[in-house]
């Protein structure tokens, strides 16, 4: 079965072991942590838009050519998505991740339009323990993304929490 790029077998998987989850300890301050591609399609963009942000900019090439955009252009909250995606693709899927107790910022510096191809990093800018729940740890992460012509295009700010190996 595959998705995205993440294929198994089920002949192979019977005799591999999974690898182990990365815990907090793994992410010291100053980890990065890059991500993608992805490539962005009009057909994705105007499906989002439909369903959840349907303003003319993100649906119509003729309307979002006259917006402050200047094209059709991805909802911000579909970017958020597409970072979100990347973020499990490149370590989420394969840490201890326990949630997020929120996002502090998001910024969207530039319009993501169709045949974008967006890359990115994560990095770490603190870590702590939780003083109420010894086996969770915090990790404060930034995350950007950029456009093919290396424009950023996105960065966010948040915490996420984590197993730790042993409580503090």
């Amino acid at each position: 079965m595959c998705i995205r790029d993440r294929c198994s077998s089920s002949t192979s998987d019977a005799h591999r072991e999974e690898p182990a989850l990365q815990m907090f300890e793994d992410f010291p301050v100053g980890t990065r942590l890059p991500m993608g591609p992805y490539a962005v399609t009009r057909d994705e963009i105007v499906a989002f838009a439909q369903e959840y942000d349907p303003q003319p900019m993100h649906l119509d090439e003729g309307a979002a050519a006259d917006s402050l955009l200047g094209g059709l252009s991805a909802s911000g909250w579909h970017v958020c998505g597409m970072m979100m995606r990347m973020m499990c693709d490149a370590f989420i899927h394969s840490s201890s991740s326990q949630g997020s107790p929120g996002v502090d910022f998001v910024n969207w510096l530039a319009p993501v339009r169709p045949g974008d191809s967006l890359t990115g990093e994560t990095e770490v800018l603190d870590a702590r323990g939780s003083a109420s729940r010894p086996h969770i740890g915090f990790l404060k992460l930034r995350t950007w993304l950029q456009n093919q012509a290396g424009e950023r295009v996105i960065e966010s700010e948040y915490s996420v929490m984590l197993h730790r190996r042993e409580a503090a």
